[in-house]
């Protein structure tokens, strides 16, 4: 669109990276000042505790009405993306969902949170997202490619039902019954104001990201891929691109997680909350890199993580984002459960953690 309407010499790819940077900046903020992770709002919601959860919830509703706007006024549609392939990859799904959700148990944060966190100075953080990056590109490019592609041969022919807009009701039923049904959790989730309003502003993110790649910044001569905030490939495209970027440009993803740094990096500090912490014993050093490896393989198995899939994928109505969202929950309760028991949950859902 921008090019068919502007004679302009910058180039989609540049351009994209720019919009990265701008969507990263708002996230890095918001996040930062909401505390938002999907991690926190499993383990707070187990305990009895929902303002989290209420603030995720809040997200996922603006996500969600704002991308089936686009769909349903035909400026974008999702045909022939991933998310929609009619072959479902089930095992991937299911295994890489299962690794994630446990994996942010272990390193205490998913790791769109983890990428707020080492902006803020916690070493932890930093530590386990380079952890994460070489076990994702491995998945996707090195020697773990061969385990992603033996388990995505696996699928399940599901058809229209790819997209749940194609449920019998159709798209407005399914979204105005889902959006109502969020709407009566989050007004009993004891979320503040403010938060909520920080989640609704994260929500909006999703379909600016979709509209800004898919729509806006499209060109026939020089295609860029459809894509919204997500936090594995893009951390994976950034590591490649810091070691050889006179080879790659960056795109997108890398300037989604720069401008998340910088965002969550200048909200901590004009709020004083720049702190370094480090790993206390090898013991808990050895839990966040297994958390960190279990992410990177997971995120890469399921096609996102809990932001990629979970937030942007589950609002483009994909029955895959779904299924990884669902597991990725599941499995987050269980080795929340299994792990750090009752006491311990409440004490690791504290912010900073």
């Amino acid at each position: 669109m921008l090019f068919e309407l502007y004679d302009t010499e910058i180039n989609p790819g540049f351009a994209s990276c720019l919009l990265g940077v701008l969507i990263g900046l708002a996230f890095g903020v918001a996040a930062q000042l909401s505390r938002f992770c999907l991690r926190r709002s499993v383990v707070e919601f187990t305990v009895g505790q929902f303002p989290a959860f209420g603030v995720w919830l809040m997200a996922f509703s603006v996500a969600l009405l704002g991308t089936q706007a686009l769909v349903l006024d035909g400026q974008m549609s999702f045909v022939g993306h991933r998310f929609h392939a009619s072959a479902l990859p089930i095992l991937t799904v299911l295994v890489g969902g299962a690794l994630f959700g446990t994996g942010m148990v272990l390193t205490r944060g998913c790791i769109s949170r983890l990428t707020v966190l080492s902006a803020t100075g916690n070493l932890r953080a930093a530590i386990c997202i380079v952890v994460f990056a070489i076990v994702a590109h491995a998945a996707l490019k090195g020697v773990l490619a061969p385990l992603r592609l033996g388990l995505g041969a696996v699928t399940l022919d599901v058809g229209e039902f790819a997209n749940l807009g194609n449920l019998p009701g159709g798209t407005v039923l399914w979204v105005a019954i889902v959006l109502v049904l969020l709407a009566a959790v989050i007004y009993r989730s004891g979320a503040r104001p403010v938060h909520l309003l920080l989640g609704a502003a994260i929500g909006t993110l999703v379909p600016l990201g979709w509209f800004g790649t898919g729509v806006f910044l499209q060109d026939a001569f020089d295609p860029i891929p459809k894509a919204s905030i997500s936090f594995t490939a893009p951390w994976a495209d950034t590591l490649f691109w810091s070691v050889a970027s006179s080879s790659i440009a960056a795109g997108f993803g890398t300037g989604l997680v720069g401008g998340t740094l910088l965002g969550s990096f200048l909200t901590a500090a004009s709020r004083g909350e720049l702190a370094l912490q480090s790993f206390e014993a090898p013991k808990q050093t050895m839990r966040y890199l297994l958390g960190a490896a279990m992410m990177g393989l997971g995120g890469v198995l399921a096609g996102g993580c809990t932001v990629g899939a979970g937030l942007a994928g589950t609002a483009s109505l994909s029955l895959s984002a779904v299924l990884v969202l669902a597991t990725m929950i599941g499995s987050a309760w269980f080795a929340s459960h299994m792990i750090d028991g009752r006491p311990a949950r409440l004490r690791h859902s504290e912010p900073g953690r």
